[in-house]
């Protein structure tokens, strides 16, 4: 039961002296979630609103069955962005059916999120690295404040996902900027990012809400153009069950399955950071994919959008000292309150002022240092961070996304294909055997004997490579080589394809004369050598603890010691 619902594990073993703490992380966050979140139903094309539907249940559930006792669960501006873009396609913005396929959307997402969670696949978050995650905010974020200039000036620009668009449209746009609009948003702009850098504990969003507000109310600014949310229905939001429609479904899939990955890669990203830092507890990724799963499920019941733990609140409700998921459940309790009594407080609420608190936030997703430390030392990986960066901006933000996760996996496969590798030399007299490149004066280099160190796995997509390694290397030196040692100490695995090119490598070496010997191979290698026909095309005395112990054997100076011939022959003979 507990494995379920980890909130038993401390709710039965709450201390009183935690609700201090609970209690003001509670307020501190609702007080930033609350215009926050309409602001990010904004994003999502949604009436404010849904924004504090989205703050509601699915915080609660995840309170329940969530492993983190610090993450805030509810609407974030990459979720929302993702559902703007895959929606924008399918439904007019605002529209009855375009509110149902957002809802319908985080039904789905919670049943992919629950699915993976009971196959145990947490591990697939994995596949997103760090140059993808950070290419991929960093244009994402460009594109979210993009798409909030239209509140920031009064241009009605329609809703689009792509640089080239924005540009095009604003190049071609005859309607002139609303000054008093635009002077009021980027004065909140200045005033959220210099808030930030003096004090991060004054809830800067909800400053320029409360003045801006009343300054719209007593100056009637909205009779004079500048746009105001306006009504916002009053009450907690009914249950329904979201409207099923297979095609619309079949359309929303994709969608769905780039918002699983990316909200999931969200919350567990920033759940293991503080799990790391409070060591209270242990963080079960399988157990939070249950947990976003079914907040997002029973959220869509609540008319809630696709929902994570969104990294900003999650910071201030540690920030704040919260110590259990009581801090959630206050929050939330909030968020109650105020849909129930206090809607009423955010009709002249300018949007002009959500897009300022939407565009501060987004703009540190931009992470500058980390892309100028890739580029000094992983150009690579740095490439990879621009391509994902550019494709997000100019194709679209759920091809960036993929097209990101697959130049990663490529560049995986270009790395395994091509691995480090060495050919070593013995120091003077010792047992030491370093690379012959990079120790050139100090290393013994012979021409009867080559030590090639291979640093990965040898499978079907590198046997090609590793063979030409060999045989360059013998080309070299003609006739003179004798002896030629595989130093296996960082292969973990040989694949049947592999295996059968390293008989056959094996066997043309033999031809020419020349023995070959592997040295320091791991169990599982060891295992598929001894259990597999390569055994007997190397022999086993052929297999060395070392490379000192496979030259000596070579130069006919020593044996194999019954303690060698044990480490170097030991298998498992289970399999």
């Amino acid at each position: 039961m507990k494995k379920i619902f980890p909130i038993l594990n401390w709710i039965l073993k709450y201390k009183p002296e935690y609700f201090k703490d609970d209690l003001l992380a509670g307020i501190t966050v609702a007080i930033l979630l609350i215009p926050q979140g309409m602001a990010y139903a904004l994003i999502a094309g949604l009436p404010p609103v849904y924004g504090l539907y989205a703050a509601l249940t699915p915080q609660i559930v995840y309170t329940i069955m969530g492993t983190s006792r610090q993450l805030a669960v509810g609407p974030v501006a990459m979720d929302s962005l993702l559902v703007a873009a895959g929606l924008g396609t399918l439904s007019i913005v605002g529209t009855a059916d375009y509110i149902q396929m957002a809802i319908l959307l985080s039904l789905m997402v919670g049943i992919i999120h629950l699915i993976l969670g009971i196959f145990k696949m947490g591990f697939f978050v994995s596949f997103l690295s760090k140059p993808v995650i950070s290419g991929f905010t960093s244009g994402a974020a460009l594109i979210i404040s993009l798409s909030q200039i239209k509140y920031l000036t009064g241009i009605p620009i329609a809703q689009n996902n792509k640089l080239q668009d924005f540009v095009f449209f604003i190049l071609k746009s005859e309607i002139p900027i609303h000054v008093t609009t635009l002077i009021l948003g980027l004065s909140c702009i200045f005033f959220l990012l210099f808030i930030k850098k003096l004090n991060k504990k004054i809830p800067s969003a909800l400053v320029v809400v409360f003045f801006s507000t009343l300054w719209v109310y007593y100056y009637d600014k909205n009779l004079e153009g500048v746009a105001i949310i306006g009504e916002i229905p009053q009450g907690l939001p009914s249950i329904k069950f979201p409207k099923l429609d297979w095609l619309v479904i079949k359309n929303l899939f994709p969608i769905a399955v780039t918002i699983s990955i990316v909200a999931f890669t969200e919350a567990i990203s920033i759940s293991k950071g503080l799990a790391e830092k409070n060591k209270l507890y242990k963080l079960n990724p399988n157990q939070e994919l249950l947990a976003l799963g079914s907040a997002n499920i029973f959220g869509s019941f609540f008319q809630s959008y696709p929902t994570t733990g969104g990294f900003s609140r999650t910071a201030v409700n540690s920030q704040a000292k919260a110590k259990t998921g009581v801090a959630s459940l206050i929050c939330a309790l909030l968020i109650a309150l105020t849909l129930s009594f206090f809607t009423d407080l955010f009709f002249y609420v300018p949007k002009t002022v959500l897009a300022a608190i939407i565009i501060s936030a987004v703009l540190r997703l931009i992470d500058i240092k980390y892309a100028i430390r890739l580029y000094k030392s992983r150009k690579d990986e740095f490439a990879v961070l621009v391509l994902t960066f550019i494709l997000t901006l100019f194709v679209g933000i759920i091809q960036g996304i993929f097209f990101g996760i697959i130049l990663s996996l490529l560049l995986l496969v270009y790395r395994a294909s091509k691995p480090h590798f060495a050919f070593l030399g013995r120091i003077g007299n010792t047992n030491y055997f370093q690379n012959i490149d990079r120790f050139p004066n100090e290393v013994v280099v012979r021409e009867d004997l080559i030590i090639l160190k291979f640093d990965a796995q040898l499978f079907f997509g590198n046997i090609d490579f590793f063979k030409k390694l060999v045989f360059n290397s013998i080309e070299k030196k003609l006739s003179k080589v004798k002896g030629f040692i595989i130093n296996a100490r960082a292969i973990n695995y040989i694949d049947s394809t592999a295996s059968e090119e390293l008989i056959i490598i094996i066997k043309k070496l033999q031809k020419k004369g020349i023995r070959v010997m592997v040295v320091g191979a791991i169990d599982p290698s060891r295992d598929i050598i001894i259990n597999s026909k390569l055994i007997k095309v190397i022999k086993k005395q052929n297999l060395f603890v070392t490379s000192g112990d496979a030259t000596d054997s070579f130069d006919g100076k020593a044996k194999n010691t019954a303690l060698q011939k044990k480490l170097s022959r030991q298998y498992n003979q289970k399999n």
